[in-house]
């Protein structure tokens, strides 16, 4: 029987690999930073979500360490049992008054935030509609729901409100990315609010890369467009990315949070965070509100970086983020520009299906605030030089 399994698998592993999509990890052997070790190598990362440069933040890392000291490495039990720390508390507080909300619930991860919460709202007779570039928790979330699910044109406002005036009865979840983590695009979300409103749905956003980054304090795509709770009654997002440490939130009224935490399983049948990262974290949201400059460098950056792009003549995708996606359209090519970066010291995603759809790969760039404009311009440089290489040897 297990010579029978594996021999399907590893046909399905040889089709992969045929069709330039075989996925590989690579050892990580320093701390997160611009400049890491991996595979033995010096590389500078454009391939991180730490957007703010706080995952090696002194003062969180010396907070996580104290909180270690104090409350040791787990959290022993889930967050129901007694795994609910003093930590997770104020941390929950602190997240709330952060998004203007009356409360905020800790998840382990913002995968299990999303499918946690979706699969609380919503059930058979229900319906979820989601935009077609949604993430693959969201997507989830909603397939595990029981709901019926519609997936709407991108950012497409008509499409949507066409298919929620068709729905007669059940409740209805609109779901959405607050900014595209492909495409580094942003939802339009007054005008989902809008047609939410009109039409009695309620209207969830995963704004796990804009918090830290869009907001006159970092406090995401919400902030950016002074959207309230009545406006935006669920919001979710993820404390790996701006934050620079590890876990997810999710933030609403009182009886929203109270649902999640009678029904979401995600929540409720597993460990708790370590307290010592509610820790760190409490210290990294105080960092990222008070220290401006690095949302001010990273659009700086972005900016930088798009310029150099579009003058070696590069397609790129229509992103304010420091999501900056280079279009390449060939498997083939976006994986063969990704190994020849990393030779050259730069670490890149390069992004081919089913991540996105066929004919868009991408190398998928991602800058932070601890980047230089020295290895913005060597990045860019390096990119042209390998599609020259390259486009030499095809000749």
């Amino acid at each position: 029987m297990s010579s029978s399994m594996d021999q399907q698998l590893q046909l399905r592993l040889t089709q992969r690999r045929a069709d330039n999509l075989y996925r590989q990890r690579h050892l990580l052997q320093s701390a997160q930073n611009s400049i890491v070790q991996v595979d033995g190598k010096t590389c500078v990362a454009f391939c991180s979500n730490d957007y703010l440069g706080l995952a090696s933040h002194p003062a969180v890392i010396d907070s996580f360490r104290r909180g270690v000291e104090t409350y040791g490495v787990g959290s022993g039990a889930s967050h129901l049992i007694y795994g609910h720390s003093q930590e997770h508390h104020a941390l929950e507080e602190e997240l709330a008054a952060f998004t203007g909300r009356p409360r905020a619930l800790l998840f382990s991860t913002g995968y299990m935030a999303n499918l946690g919460t979706i699969r609380a709202l919503v059930e058979k007779g229900d319906h979820v509609l989601e935009d077609r570039l949604n993430h693959a928790s969201l997507l989830d979330g909603g397939v595990a729901s029981d709901a019926r699910c519609q997936r709407y044109r991108h950012s497409d406002i008509a499409d949507l409100a066409k298919r929620l005036a068709k729905i007669e009865s059940g409740r209805k979840l609109v779901v959405t990315d607050g900014v595209f983590s492909m495409d580094g695009d942003l939802a339009p979300l007054p005008e989902l609010a809008k047609t939410c409103r009109q039409h009695d749905a309620w209207l969830m956003v995963d704004d796990a890369h804009g918090f830290g980054v869009l907001g006159e304090s970092g406090g995401g795509l919400a902030e950016h467009h002074h959207l309230g709770v009545d406006e935006l009654p669920i919001l979710m997002g993820t404390l790996g990315k701006g934050f620079g440490t590890f876990g997810a939130f999710v933030a609403g009224s009182d009886a929203l949070i109270e649902t999640l935490i009678q029904f979401a399983r995600t929540y409720i049948y597993t460990t708790a965070l370590p307290p010592a990262v509610a820790a760190a974290t409490r210290i990294s949201l105080k960092i990222l509100r008070r220290e401006t400059w690095r949302r001010e460098k990273l659009q700086s950056l972005i900016a930088r970086f798009r310029s150099g792009i579009r003058d070696i003549g590069l397609e790129l995708m229509d992103s304010p983020t420091p999501i900056q996606p280079v279009l390449l359209h060939d498997d083939a090519l976006c994986y063969q520009v990704g190994e020849s970066l990393r030779t050259k010291g730069f670490l890149v995603g390069a992004i081919r299906p089913p991540t996105v759809p066929v004919g868009r790969a991408r190398l998928r760039v991602t800058l932070c605030a601890e980047h230089t404009e020295d290895q913005v311009d060597a990045l860019v440089d390096a990119i042209d030089r390998t599609l020259t290489e390259l486009r030499r040897q095809t000749l």
